[in-house]
């Protein structure tokens, strides 16, 4: 799977491995997500779409990595800030898997052919980047791990996966152009 660059937007030849593959990461990252945030039952928060009070942050090293600490000096205002973001950022990382999982559907049996306009490319470059600093996060991913790791360690598969996950992001960010500056 390589993007390149076309009049529609870029393309990418997907083989059924590759969006077993795709569509694996994708719905693991659902189940890391959760289930979407409960609407509260006070109909003024509701309305108004207040944030929840007691939001506190993650004990999942992956999701920590996905929502850090805004500010890691002062817990109150990294709570105050994670109350007022995180809900909608893990709301836009369930929307870009949902839309990845839309993408992949057709391309699951068979594979064929994947076109992405610009705003979907920047979707999957975002999602693409969801994934990977979960699985590196996962495999303890540092300056020091090899490329290579033995065949009997475990995270051998993972580690392929992780860096075959780059490789897509980077094939998909060299066939994109800058975004012109909007003022």
């Amino acid at each position: 799977m390589r993007f390149t660059r076309t009049r529609r937007g870029v393309q990418a030849k997907i083989e059924p491995v590759e969006a077993s593959v795709l569509t694996q990461c994708a719905s693991e990252l659902l189940d890391l997500l959760g289930a979407a945030d409960p609407v509260p039952e006070d109909p003024l928060a509701a309305l108004v779409a207040l944030p929840p009070t007691d939001l506190q942050p993650p004990t999942d090293p992956a999701l920590g990595r996905l929502f850090p600490a805004a500010y890691s000096q002062d817990d109150e205002a990294a709570a105050e800030f994670r109350r007022y973001t995180e809900p909608d950022l893990r709301a836009a990382k369930r929307s870009s898997a949902y839309a990845v999982l839309a993408d992949l559907e057709p391309l699951r049996d068979s594979g064929g052919k994947l076109t992405l306009d610009r705003d979907r490319a920047d979707l999957w470059l975002a999602w693409l980047n969801d994934i990977r600093l979960v699985l590196g996060t996962r495999l303890e991913v540092t300056e020091d791990l090899d490329d290579q790791l033995d065949v009997d360690d475990p995270r051998e598969p993972l580690l392929g996966i992780y860096g075959w996950l780059g490789w897509v992001q980077e094939s998909l960010l060299a066939c994109l152009q800058p975004r012109p500056n909007q003022a």
